[in-house]
């Protein structure tokens, strides 16, 4: 089932850094089939308040989400991007194309 990386991005210090990090970043990415949905999207918000920018990289299933985050390459390039940003950074699974709301009763 396709798993995504997304991340909050609150503050970019766009610089030398995150240029580095958004030229090396695809590099990562090609040897675990991950690709970009969103990103660096500005969000409208609809309710509530969601101050940053969202990215949204789809992979194959969390395993290789996973395995991507935690590999040498993207790990090489994280700090470039930690010491020049703040947000946050989640993974999680995605739905069955056939899923409907109301399936999620069944787990309670």
């Amino acid at each position: 089932m396709t798993a995504y990386a997304i991340a909050h991005l609150r503050q970019v210090d766009f610089g030398p850094a995150i240029i580095e990090y958004l030229r090396r970043i695809d590099a990562t990415l090609e040897p675990f089939g991950g690709r970009f949905v969103i990103h660096g999207a500005t969000v409208e918000v609809l309710e509530g308040q969601w101050p940053g920018d969202i990215v949204v990289i789809a992979f194959a299933d969390l395993a290789t989400a996973r395995a991507w985050y935690a590999s040498p390459a993207y790990q090489a390039i994280l700090g470039l991007r930690t010491d020049h940003s703040r947000g946050e950074v989640i993974l999680v699974p995605g739905c069955d194309a056939d899923h409907k709301g109301a399936d999620l009763l069944a787990a309670a």
